[in-house]
């Protein structure tokens, strides 16, 4: 009876070690913070992986995420400089650094994320609130230099705060007019299209106009100055011949009148005409060639 009243005992001490044995082990994985909490309160925080322990009952063990989270906002309607409204999204990318500090301030990831996002409202509501439409939407430079200003901001605002977050970027996704204001731009954009384009053609006609009244103005000059360097090289020329044929005609007056009687029978019998001659005159002796 002895004997088994002990085994029993040895059972229940048994049971009693493995139940005390398990509830004071606990695991950390990669990408995970375990946070201790006594009585509901953090008492420190285990980044480092592997098996860890803790006073059973009294302690337990709470996760937190330790990798980079991305928190994606609601999209928002915000008036720029020049009073336009622009319904604008954005993405953060943070990560929590200090556990502890994470539990005492914002106690979860959803405080956290609610934290995050008041604080990213109120950078974009700000800087986008001096910046004029135009530049939000064209720019890319200028959207650029938003984003930097508003990851500068909001990371400043939570660690002045210190929540325990790490704020790596803040980038907006999406800039895009409210819908019931998009039917009016469009309309106020193709207008001012069609103004350009009009005022691109009118330019272009009055261009066409003045490159072609210098080139009728350019032609008519080149034409004037050929007809008369043609005028002086015919003048010329005839003077050259005039020379020529006064010279030939003082050194054998005899052959000079037999070669244009020659060139006017060349002229004069072109068409086979019938002419009517003396036999006995000088011209038609020569044609007979008597």
């Amino acid at each position: 009876m002895t004997l088994k009243r002990n085994q029993w005992l040895m059972i229940i001490i048994g049971l009693v070690v493995i139940i005390l044995g398990s509830g004071s082990m606990y695991i950390v994985k990669e990408g995970e913070y375990k946070v201790v909490l006594r009585f509901g309160e953090a008492m420190r925080a285990v980044p480092e992986p592997g098996l860890k322990f803790k006073l059973p009952f009294i302690e337990n063990v709470m996760m937190l995420p330790k990798y980079q989270m991305t928190y994606e906002s609601s999209p928002t309607t915000i008036l720029t400089k020049d009073q336009k409204p622009i319904v604008v999204d954005n993405y953060t990318v943070w990560r929590i650094t200090n556990a502890s500090q994470f539990l005492r301030t914002v106690q979860s990831v959803s405080g956290g994320v609610q934290r995050i996002d008041e604080a990213v409202y109120n950078s974009v509501r700000r800087k986008l609130s001096e910046v004029n439409y135009d530049n939000i939407i064209s720019e890319n430079t200028a959207r650029g230099n938003i984003n930097d200003e508003i990851t500068k901001d909001v990371i400043s605002a939570l660690t002045r705060d210190n929540y325990g977050i790490e704020v790596i970027d803040v980038r907006i996704k999406r800039t895009d007019l409210p819908e019931e204001n998009k039917q009016s731009v469009y309309n106020r954009m193709i207008s001012d299209r069609q103004s350009i384009a009009a005022r691109y053609l009118s330019e272009g006609d009055e261009e066409s106009r003045k490159i072609t009244s210098k080139a009728d103005r350019t032609a008519t000059e080149l034409l004037a100055q050929a007809q008369a360097d043609a005028k002086k090289i015919v003048a010329e020329g005839e003077r050259e011949a005039a020379v020529i044929y006064n010279k030939a005609y003082g050194s054998d007056p005899q052959f000079y009148n037999f070669y244009r009687t020659l060139e006017s029978y060349a002229t004069t019998l072109q068409n086979e005409p019938v002419i009517m001659l003396p036999i006995d005159s000088p011209y038609a002796k020569i044609l007979l060639g008597k």
